[in-house]
């Protein structure tokens, strides 16, 4: 039997996940969710992060990356370096301060393309989300789970939570395209 609550809760699953990932995706201003991404090799293993440091914005386009151990200090500044994120980290002491340089018109058109992607990913996600339900739905009917009415209704519902999720889904990107272009 097919749970609309479950359905929902795995839509808006995918929603978030896209709220994080455009988090990632710097608008000219400093932002801690850019560091996101980043993995430093430590202790042996690749780790967030955030779980090795505090990141804070002292000013709009500075980053800093306060170390909690000093001997990974090389690793975080290589790690945020090499992260394909165009930023350039200078450490000095235990902190490392990341300056977040203007974006050129040409990288503020690639950041959008790559928020439409992460977008399409999102959409991909809740029609994948809807597709498992319809499925399950329509099995329920053939084992006599329920009548022919009752499917047609789930269905609808179904595509009612869809319809509004890539709804949600599409002002999020014109919102980011709109924040990317107007720094």
């Amino acid at each position: 039997m097919l749970d609309l609550d479950d359905v929902k809760r795995r839509m808006e699953a995918s929603v978030s996940s896209l709220t994080g990932e455009f988090a990632g995706l710097r608008a000219g201003r400093a932002n801690t969710g850019m560091l996101e991404p980043v993995t430093v090799d430590a202790y042996g293993s690749k780790m967030p992060l955030n779980q090795v440091s505090n990141i804070s914005v002292p000013e709009s386009r500075m980053l800093t990356v306060t170390v909690w151990d000093a001997g990974l200090i090389q690793a975080t500044e290589k790690a945020i370096r090499e992260a394909g994120l165009g930023l350039n980290p200078q450490a000095e002491g235990n902190v490392i301060r990341v300056p977040v340089p203007e974006l050129s018109e040409d990288r503020r058109k690639e950041m959008v393309k790559v928020a439409g992607k992460y977008a399409e990913g999102g959409r991909v996600a809740v029609r994948n989300i809807r597709r498992d339900a319809m499925e399950t739905v329509k099995k329920d009917e053939k084992e006599g789970g329920m009548s022919e009415d009752e499917r047609r209704s789930l269905e609808g519902q179904i595509q009612k939570l869809t319809d509004s999720h890539i709804e949600t889904i599409d002002d999020m990107l014109a919102k980011k395209e709109k924040d990317i272009l107007s720094v």
